[in-house]
């Protein structure tokens, strides 16, 4: 099991001095399509909903690849750290999607000191069928190896930023 310092993990989020909208701006999004396959959906062929999660962690990695313009290993191999964790997610389930069905997942972030704030909406034929929320933290690992909230590298942050 690898030790996690929780605490510095849910420390709150500030912006950082001398850096514009570094608290609380929103920067790149980033929209992708997603097919609903079979595997995804119950007998009823609708889909489960724990794969929404699935898709949501894989549109956050996805918004990283756009800005960053490397794979998510890349990136955890550039910046010598250990990854974004979840440390908290909601949904809202409004509409149902079924096997088949070519959804949008629209993605922005919101970046604040060693955390940021994800939010996703998942939607068929511009109607939202589900839209979920997360945060996540920028950690490294410490000298006893254990997980430690860091602060998200001013490259990284400068990446995001829209012009």
């Amino acid at each position: 099991m690898i030790p996690v310092d929780w605490k510095s993990l849910f420390e709150p989020a500030h912006a950082r001095p001398g850096i514009p909208g570094s608290g609380r701006a929103t920067t790149l999004s980033n929209t992708r399509v997603v097919r609903i396959d079979w595997g995804d959906c119950d007998p009823a062929g609708i889909i489960f909903y724990p794969r929404y999660f699935e898709i949501f962690d894989a549109s956050t990695s996805a918004l990283f690849e756009r800005a960053l313009g490397m794979t998510k290993l890349e990136t955890l191999k550039t910046y010598d750290f250990a990854g974004f964790p979840l440390v908290r997610t909601q949904a809202r389930f409004l509409r149902p999607t079924r096997f088949g069905d070519d959804v949008a997942v629209d993605t922005k972030v919101t970046f604040g000191h060693a955390s940021f704030e994800i939010e996703h909406r998942l939607s068929l034929k511009g109607e939202t069928c589900v839209e979920c929320a997360e945060k996540r933290v920028w950690v490294v690992r410490d000298a006893a190896g254990r997980l430690k909230s860091h602060l998200v590298p001013e490259e990284v942050l400068k990446k995001f930023r829209v012009i």
